[in-house]
């Protein structure tokens, strides 16, 4: 998930310098205002990504915490147990935050691909 995340995020941003470079060569046209309108709508999309890297990549840390916490466990023969269960669920909702957010990133590019702004 965090490859297709960074490409993703590569991509968006490799559009995002293709159209500001476009608006500032052309100050004067008519098409402005729609190169404006990409520009923010591309910098949301930008936003979205990085929130859901970064809640991917907190939940992939807090599985190698879980995994730490179950061989620490084993090896002191300590009851970690309501630890180990409250890691694995603090994880699995960043999982399911950074897909909701990847979600809500797919559907605002799809739409603007609908309306004809890319």
């Amino acid at each position: 998930m965090l490859n297709v995340l960074s490409i993703r995020l590569g991509r968006i941003v490799d559009r995002a310098r293709i159209v500001e470079a476009r608006l500032m060569s052309e100050p004067q046209s008519g098409h402005t205002s729609t190169l404006q309108e990409e520009t923010s709508g591309l910098w949301k999309r930008i936003r979205l990504v990085n929130w859901s890297l970064r809640l991917f990549v907190c939940a992939a840390l807090l599985v190698c915490l879980v995994i730490v916490t179950l061989f620490l466990a084993e090896l002191t023969r300590m009851n970690l147990s309501d630890a180990i269960a409250a890691q694995f669920i603090c994880a699995m909702m960043l999982m399911i935050g950074g897909l909701l957010l990847f979600l809500f990133e797919f559907s605002v590019s799809t739409s603007r691909i609908r309306r004809g702004n890319v």
